[in-house]
């Protein structure tokens, strides 16, 4: 017996036979019918969909039980397996062999899919394609794989050396799909596509970004290639330990084997820096080469300076054998410009081998890209891979999230560190995230961080349900006797709505609630942005409800006090009231007990000081490149709360369209803004202008900032765009700092002064700008690599000092355009920045720039400092943390050392990022205590009048709608007619007659009423080209009109006399009939009255020749509806009136109207007031135009397929009466 789903429709259907194989255990090539030795992707995906709308248990029209979900579940699984090619071959393996033949084994088809399902967990197999890209997500700088590095310089070398060096071949790289025999790639395919393999010897070795694998035994050399073959299978898919790092082993290089000496080879490295590119070049090469960066000589080269072999030859190959110099030269010259064209960031080459023959071969690669070029270089670099670190294992958890991180705005993370630890965060903001893990760290639990991500940038309450709920999963995996922590927070948001996030997050709660209780997990929560309030009463209200004990923080508490609180390390702190927003916090003014101290004085800048960056002032205005409307409404907001008399806004450049004004707001007043088509003509109209900011995107960012530095009244630009390939940014630098302009970012929120200037969205919406006393200037002036930590900086100084006196967030890219030493410089030498603030990072070696202007005196007042990324040291594999220049290249890079060298250089250092607002204050109240800062009382609080939009977001304004529509809704996660989502209307069937029934009447109607309405499409469609609809409709094609005007024409001619007699007629024999008149009599009355009966009559048709449409229309009422005593009535009608005359019958709109009148009647889907409204509404009219368009549209395009002309009337067809013409009344 086939199973039935029971559906919400009348009939029950049978489901396809594919989906009983999930009960019977059928082997899973049978069950998507593919064959096994051909397959086919399509084919599964086609079956996939096909079963998944039986047995998904939202499809079922029921609520589902356990069943229903373990089927489903069951049917999700073996998709996994079957469509992904390593699960594949694993699954092949089991049930059937490596080879695919030979029956099945003897555990059977079930115990395989197990097999295939635990390989999957344990391995993570399946997982590392998408590891992939959730890992290039976070990058900028990505490390490829040595066969791609080789395969780039194999197809461009000769193209860069005009010839003159060519290399032989990259190698094949293999990766586990040799496993499965139908796969793409086998050994069998792999000998086709490189027969060299069986002429030459080889080397084999892993290709998965290992160092050393020389020394751990991982390179197999002078092989056959049945020999190179077997030491691959031998370790294909096997863990392997890699000095204190264990991974899987799936991918791996063969080339061929080169002979040479030891004195032949070489060794070379390339690598970028902010204003040079440093090459290293040592005689000696191989794997005992040593410290190159002692040995080797080495070349910096300005950026954008012309490489020459004369400068090689001098630079570097001082060592070299004469006889091998040129050619080696030649050599370093032409991988210097691949290595330049195609956007590399670094590429060593050991050993590089030059034989007897000057013939120069690259046998070990390790390269790096920058991946934000890839619009650059797309076509040159072909499909490239982006492996993650060897060791880290994928997760099919972070699959999910990436997949859907791909299908929104938002940016949503995850990488899984340590599924068995005991402290997992759910962070928004990826500067956030870092601080959170540090201070997991910082308190001694960095082993048990369980996992690193965000989620930000507005996700949606639906994505952070997903989100949540993925993390709630993980978390139930391994119970700990000692319970686990959940750590939910981030910085104090821009523009998402917290309240809405929350939501999806209760809903992960309340599904999860009682295993939460159950694995003992302590949630703390701490958030602020746009509506935290409400999100925080939310999450509270849910808590006690489900009694999970949950407490919540808002701005008032420092960002990562929750995980101190959490880990038990400190009392934790007593709840705020949720009942009130947070403003300012009360500011005590320090008691200086009578003391007047004397100020040492502001010392003078040496002589000749000048700033690339010139300080805002209350008069500076801008020019914004881009239509930001929101960011430009935030600054003139910004501007009117801090009494500026102007706007800091003078005009904005939009390329796309024409010069326009755009209107904002200034207070309550609106004013406009005029918008150019170019930067030219902005700064041509607004001279006085000093400040650029590029919304461009990073495509265009490069080009519209090199114009704007054109113009020598732009002293500051700031780039918001992130992804700006390294290249550009460091051209972008070097013409900045010729001509004198100071650059902010790329990849920053901006900066902000108050009282001055808003760069962009900095600082959040206005009531976080009231939140940290923005509005007026304090004494601590910052400088952050992260822009979403801007945000917190201005909350921490305004809660531990008078406030910020300027904050800029430089950008988190490798090579930003100023440094911290740039803006410090110019605190230092501005009397009013009395307190200096660094936030920095793991990675770069700016901050010892600034450690160096301290020691030296050129820096004296106190500098707070912090840097991120300590926990780098906690992770055995390398982690891309959030900002492109993130990562740490060498010891001195790390956060840690760079902390240390702060410390002793005589910076303010806390001991942990937890600890840094005590530290600020402690340094401040020193400050105010030695006179240095002269505290004032605080004034009024001033009051910007708040956008419309999010007042009514918040449920503080209402006003009544222009507009009210019923029927659709295109504002959830899917479009819906009158309730029902799209994908129910597909999945569900219902036809165009069920939509119309869902957009005409707000209901679905029974089946066979929505045919019913298909049918009148249908009989309604045409009538043929004479008719006046069809005519018109023709002649206005042939005039050259578009598809709207000649269907307008042709639709515009219905009325009483063309196809516009169905609601006459409906009212007409429904009122006959409902007033108990005998036929007979009606047309009596109708006759007196000199009335026309609507729907009656046609011009050839009779009883004794029928029009078939009528006897469809009539057949199928009869048939179907439950009465039908308008129709009958009409029919009784008919046969007094063909007694008169034979054409009298009842045509087509006639038995249309009066058998939807029965039918709308009988149905029980409306009132008998809704059925009279339907009809007065032009209901059945509505009918015929939407019908008859079909046949217009028709026409039209008949016409234009034959080509026809203009249409004339003939004249002989025209009697033209001479008579009446000039003829008015005697």
């Amino acid at each position: 017996m086939p199973i039935v789903i029971p559906n919400q429709g009348e009939d029950s259907r049978p489901v396809p036979k594919q989906v009983q194989c999930l009960e019977n255990g059928t082997d899973l090539f049978k069950m998507f019918e593919v064959d096994m030795n051909k397959f086919d992707s399509s084919q599964v995906r086609k079956s996939y969909h096909k079963m998944a709308t039986f047995v998904h248990p939202d499809k079922l029209g029921r609520e589902p039980t356990d069943a229903d979900r373990a089927r489903f579940t069951k049917l999700k699984q073996a998709y996994t397996v079957l469509n992904d090619e390593q699960l594949r071959a694993v699954y092949r393996q089991h049930c059937f062999g490596i080879a695919g033949s030979g029956g099945c084994a003897p555990q059977g088809h079930e115990t395989a899919l197990s097999k295939a399902l635990e390989m999957a967990r344990e391995l993570r197999k399946m997982g590392e394609e998408r590891a992939l890209v959730l890992y290039k997500a976070r990058l900028q700088i990505g490390p490829i794989r040595e066969h791609a590095g080789k395969s780039l310089l194999e197809k461009y070398l000769p193209e860069v050396s005009g010839g003159k060096h060519k290399m032989g071949c990259a190698g094949v790289l293999v990766t586990p799909t040799v496993l499965d025999s139908t796969s793409g790639q086998t050994w069998d395919t792999i000998l086709q596509e490189n027969p060299w393999l069986k002429t030459t010897n080889l080397v084999a070795k892993p290709d998965q970004l290992i160092k050393r694998r020389g020394k751990a035994g991982l390179i197999a050399v002078n092989k056959t290639f049945d020999e190179a073959k077997q030491w691959v299978m031998d370790r294909m898919c096997k863990e392997q330990q890699v000095e204190h790092v264990t991974g899987q082993l799936n991918h791996f290089l063969i080339e061929p084997f080169v002979p040479h000496k030891q004195e032949q080879e070489h060794y070379i490295c390339m690598l970028s820096h902010r204003y040079h590119d440093e090459i290293l070049f040592y005689h000696e090469g191989g794997v005992d080469v040593g410290d190159v960066d002692a040995k080797a000589e080495k070349l910096e080269l300005p950026f954008g300076e012309k490489l020459t072999e004369a400068i090689v030859l001098e630079k570097l190959l001082s060592k070299m054998p004469a006889a091998k110099k040129a050619n080696m030269a030649s050599f370093v010259l032409s991988l210097y410009k691949f290595y330049t064209d195609l956007h590399f960031a670094y590429l060593e080459i050991n050993p590089l081998v030059m034989l007897d023959d000057n013939t120069v071969i690259p046998l070990d690669m390790a390269a790096k890209i920058d991946e934000t070029a890839n619009f650059l270089c797309a076509q040159k670099w072909g499909e490239l891979d982006w492996p993650p670190p060897f060791g880290r294992a994928a997760y099919p958890e972070e699959a999910l999230i990436r997949d859907m991180d791909g299908r929104t705005g938002a940016s949503l993370k995850l990488t899984i560190l340590n599924e068995k630890g005991r402290v997992w965060t759910m962070v928004a903001g990826g500067g956030a995230s870092v601080v959170y893990a540090d201070t997991v760290a910082d308190y001694g639990m960095g082993s048990e961080l369980a996992n690193y991500g965000e989620y930000s940038g507005a996700p949606s309450t639906e994505e952070t349900f997903v989100y949540a709920k993925t993390l709630l999963s993980l978390m139930m995996k391994y119970k700990h006797p000692d319970g686990k922590f959940l750590i939910i927070g981030g910085g104090i948001a821009n523009f998402t709505d917290v309240a809405a996030t929350f939501t999806g997050l209760i809903k992960a709660l309340q599904e999860y609630a009682e295993d939460i209780k159950e694995h003992k997990i302590k949630i703390l929560i701490r958030r602020a942005g746009p509506n935290y309030l409400e999100g925080l009463r939310k999450v509270k209200a849910a808590s006690d409800k489900l009694g999970l004990g949950i407490k919540v923080y808002g701005p008032e508490t420092h960002i990562t006090a929750v995980i101190p609180m959490a880990l038990g390390k400190i009392q934790a702190l007593p709840e705020p009231d949720l009942s009130a927003p947070c403003g300012p916090p009360v500011r005590k003014m320090i008691d200086l007990k009578g003391k007047k101290p004397t100020p040492k004085g502001h010392p003078a800048p040496p002589a000749g000081t000048k700033h690339t960056l010139v300080t805002a002032t209350p008069e500076t205005t801008s020019i914004v490149y881009g239509m930001q409307n929101r960011a430009v409404q935030g600054m003139l907001d910004f501007d009117f709360m801090c009494k500026r008399k102007k706007p800091s806004v003078d005009a904005m450049v939009f390329p796309f369209s024409g010069s326009l004004n755009v209107k904002f707001y200034w207070g309550t007043e609106e004013v406009l803004m005029p918008v150019y088509t170019t930067t030219k003509e902005a700064v041509q109209k607004h001279p006085n202008a000093s400040v650029f900011v590029n919304f461009a995107s990073f495509r265009s960012v490069h080009e519209t900032s090199m114009e704007a530095m054109n113009y020598s009244n732009l002293k500051t630009i700031a780039i918001i765009a992130e992804g700006v390939p390294e290249q550009q940014t460091r051209d972008i630098i070097k013409v900045a700092e010729k001509k004198g302009v100071g650059i902010i970012g790329p990849a920053t929120v901006g900066g902000i002064k108050p009282g001055c200037l808003r760069i962009g969205n900095t600082g959040g919406m206005l009531d976080n700008i009231v939140m940290s006393r923005l509005y007026r200037p304090g004494s601590v002036a910052y400088v952050s690599k992260s822009g979403g930590m801007s945000n917190e900086l201005n909350n921490i100084v305004c809660r531990n000092s008078d406030g910020v006196y300027e904050g800029v967030a430089i950008g988190g890219d490798r090579y930003p355009g100023s440094r911290f030493l740039d803006h410090f410089l110019r605190y230092q030498d501005d009397a009013n920045a009395k307190m200096l603030l660094l936030l920095g990072e793991v990675g770069g070696l700016d901050e010892y720039d600034l450690i160096d202007a301290v020691k030296k005196g050129r820096i004296t007042k106190p500098v707070v400092a912090w840097c991120v990324g300590t926990c780098a040291s906690c992770f055995t594999t390398e982690v891309q943390f959030g900002h492109a220049g993130a990562q740490a290249r060498g010891d001195m890079e790390t956060a840690a050392a760079k902390n240390k060298a702060m410390k002793e250089a005589g910076f303010h250092v806390p001991d942990s990022f937890d600890k840094l607002p005590e530290m600020i204050n402690k340094v401040y109240t020193d400050l105010v205590e030695a006179g240095e800062i002269v505290e004032t009382p605080e004034g009024e609080t001033p009051q910007v009048p708040m956008d419309y939009t999010w007042a009514k977001k918040l449920g503080m304004v209402r006003k009544p709608a222009n507009f009210i529509s019923s029927i659709s809704d295109d504002r959830g996660e899917e479009l819906t007619y009158c309730g029902m989502s799209i994908s129910d209307v597909f999945s569900k069937d219902i036809g165009i007659g069920g939509v119309l029934s869902l957009l005409w009447f707000r209901r679905q109607l029974p089946a066979y009423c929505t045919k019913f309405i298909e049918m009148i499409l249908m009989v309604t469609a045409d009538h043929g080209p004479a008719v006046s609809g069809a005519h018109n409709t023709i002649v206005t094609a042939r005039a050259g009109k578009d598809l709207v005007s000649s269907l307008c024409s042709g639709l515009l001619t219905i009325g009483p006399r063309f196809g516009g007699a169905l609601d006459d007629a409906a009212r007409m024999f429904a009122d006959a009939q409902g007033s108990g008149v005998a036929p007979k009599d009606w047309i009596e009355k109708m006759k007196k009255s000199n009335q026309l009966i609507m729907g009656i009559g046609h011009r050839i048709k009779s009883l004794a020749n029928p029009d078939q449409r009528v006897e469809i229309i009539k057949g199928f009422a009869k048939k179907h509806f439950n009465n039908t005593p308008v129709l009958d009535y009409a029919l009784a009608v008919e046969q007094i009136t063909t007694r008169k005359r034979a054409n009298l019958i009842l045509n087509v709109d006639g038995c249309i109207a009066v058998s939807f009148v029965d039918m709308i009647r009988s149905c029980g889907a409306f009132s008998k007031e809704e059925c009279d409204d339907l009809m007065a509404f032009g209901c059945l009219n509505g009918l015929f135009v939407l019908g008859r368009s079909i046949g217009f549209i028709g026409h039209y395009l008949d016409q234009l397929r034959l080509k026809q002309p203009l249409y004339r009337h003939p004249w002989d067809d025209i009697t033209y009466i001479q008579e009446l013409a000039g003829q008015g009344p005697e």
